[in-house]
């Protein structure tokens, strides 16, 4: 009889389970880009001008190279993946809708420039200068200026929990509320100069690289690293994490250990993970991107690309783009990578098409769902769980026994007696 009901609970929720993945095969209705080669071909040898002849005009237009002489080149993409944030190491700064080619602000703010990062939507961004930090509109107005934020090296914005996180050239690490403008707080990590910085997008943990090869997690409640670990023998060139929360080595962060090693001619300078967990690295002139680097060996490369007389500074993949944007010492350049972009959007978390009034009731909602500071842990599920009670038949024995009973203040008769009757006391 148990055996029986097991199999019937068992076949209604293979009949459940199959019914939602039905439901959801009908909306989500993009599929995702790929990339086929013919026989005895690898996709590797297909380049940049071969892809564009055989795409559709609208995505022949996401394929295009900005020259620019103010290089290297520093790019980000805002969370809809609409709007690209350029900034160049001699002081240029340009905000345009790279999908129409609109550019919405563009200055120079004759000052050398180390890191850029938009904040909650498109019409904040953070700009890390020669000396201070400072925070600008889609105008081009300065809106805020840290003065107590000195030689920031790296930025990184928390959307979910309104914070940007720097690092300077000291080793010391900020966590700035941007909802409130406080400083949440500030650690020293003790290791030098960090020039690699990058956010975990499914816990909010902060990880650092470091030049004696060992990378560290940081949360915002904690002054110590919550995680340590000795990846290279050499120094940290760069590092990122995918959205599931994975770590040329790849590391798993959830078991602290290499998955695989990948040989390169020349120290990497640059590395993106897209959302379907295309792996691009970028050393010296060269661009590779790699399919599977998390599943797999693989035997041979995905995509690979050369600009010629140019260093590769910085990668982006753009969210909900089959796109990969490339900042370098001669401007930026913009690829098409077939299958990097996840096709179906939240609207809700982040919508490409939103207009004025959604952005702004989004802003509200996320103003109002805002995560504290002290919710960031390694594993996000343990705030689910519930702390259980410890529970002991034997009763507690105390060290010292404790008196209950009140001490009462003795009174003194005599004296009452003599203050009563006007005499006084010889002593």
């Amino acid at each position: 009889m148990q055996q029986q009901l097991g199999k019937t609970v068992r076949n209604n929720n293979e009949y459940r389970s199959s019914k939602t993945k039905d439901a959801a095969g009908l909306l989500l209705s993009e599929e995702a880009g790929y990339l086929e080669a013919d026989d005895y071909e690898e996709t590797y040898k297909i380049k940049q001008h071969a892809i564009v002849q055989k795409v559709d005009v609208a995505s022949q237009t996401k394929s295009f190279s900005l020259q620019l002489s103010h290089g290297p080149y520093i790019l980000n993409y805002d969370r809809n993946g609409r709007s690209l944030l350029l900034g160049g190491k001699k002081g240029h700064l340009a905000v345009l809708d790279w999908y129409n080619k609109n550019i919405k602000t563009e200055f120079h703010i004759q000052e050398e420039i180390r890191d850029v990062a938009w904040l909650h939507n498109e019409t904040l961004f953070a700009v890390a200068q020669k000396k201070y930090l400072h925070m600008y509109d889609n105008d081009g107005l300065e809106i805020h200026r840290l003065k107590n934020h000195l030689s920031i090296n790296k930025l990184e914005f928390l959307p979910y929990h309104f914070l940007l996180v720097s690092i300077s050239r000291n080793g010391v690490l900020r966590y700035l509320d941007t909802s409130t403008g406080k400083l949440i707080t500030s650690f020293h990590t003790k290791l030098g100069n960090c020039n690699c910085m990058c956010q975990n997008p499914n816990n909010g943990i902060i990880n650092l690289g470091h030049r004696n090869g060992t990378v560290t997690l940081w949360k915002p409640s904690t002054p110590e690293p919550t995680v340590q670990m000795l990846c290279h023998k050499g120094p940290i060139c760069a590092i990122a994490v995918d959205n599931s929360g994975k770590q040329m080595k790849i590391w798993d962060v959830r078991t602290y250990k290499a998955v695989q090693t990948f040989q390169v001619p020349r120290p990497v300078s640059a590395i993106a993970i897209s959302h379907r967990n295309l792996l691009a690295v970028g050393f010296g002139p060269n661009v590779q991107i790699r399919n599977n680097a998390f599943t797999g060996k693989q035997q041979s490369l995905f995509m690979s690309e050369t600009l010629p007389s140019t260093e590769i500074e910085n990668l982006k993949f753009c969210p909900y783009e089959d796109v990969l944007g490339i900042g370098h010492a001669r401007g930026f350049n913009s690829f098409i990578i077939p299958g990097a972009g996840e096709p179906n959007f939240d609207a809700l978390a982040a919508n490409p098409f939103q207009t004025k009034t959604q952005r702004q009731e989004t802003e509200v909602k996320s103003l109002l769902e805002k995560i504290q500071p002290e919710l960031i842990t390694l594993n996000p599920k343990s705030l689910l769980s519930i702390k259980k009670k410890i529970s002991s038949d034997k009763p507690i024995k105390l060290k010292e026994k404790v008196d209950l009973k009140p001490k009462l203040k003795k009174r003194n008769l005599r004296m009452k007696y003599f203050l009563k009757k006007g005499r006084t006391i010889e002593m």
